[in-house]
């Protein structure tokens, strides 16, 4: 069981480096503000969906977790299908707490980046 759940925290890192680039970083904001347009004028309903999933980090996991499960074969406290449903849960909660954490760190980041070039163009000013 102990080795299942480093599986499951290192199962999680993927999924959340995936579906957060995927979602957030500049790389595909082309592709993901397609995305955006895409979820909000399409006349139909399964195709706004479908659309938004790559806008939403929470969202887009699941589907990355689908396929790492279907690649690893990954199960949780149950050798049958219930071990890849209690996995499939349990990675994408784990994914985005990273999510979560990395989101955090990244305001926090960008708060003092912008005190200290405040406090440049201050002594700048002086």
């Amino acid at each position: 069981m102990e080795t299942h759940i480093y599986y499951l925290f290192i199962m999680a890192l993927p999924v959340a480096c995936i579906a957060w680039t995927v979602t957030k970083e500049e790389i595909f904001r082309e592709a993901r503000e397609f995305c955006v347009d895409r979820s909000k004028n399409c006349d139909k309903l399964v195709k706004r969906k479908f659309f938004y999933v790559f806008t939403c980090e929470y969202c887009f996991s699941h589907y990355i977790t689908l396929i790492l499960l279907s690649i690893t074969n990954f199960k949780l406290l149950y050798s049958d299908w219930r071990g890849y449903l209690i996995a499939f849960f349990a990675i994408v909660w784990i994914a985005n707490v990273y999510m979560s954490l990395y989101n955090i760190i990244r305001i926090d980041l960008k708060k003092e980046k912008i005190k200290v070039a405040k406090e440049e163009s201050e002594l700048k000013k002086d």
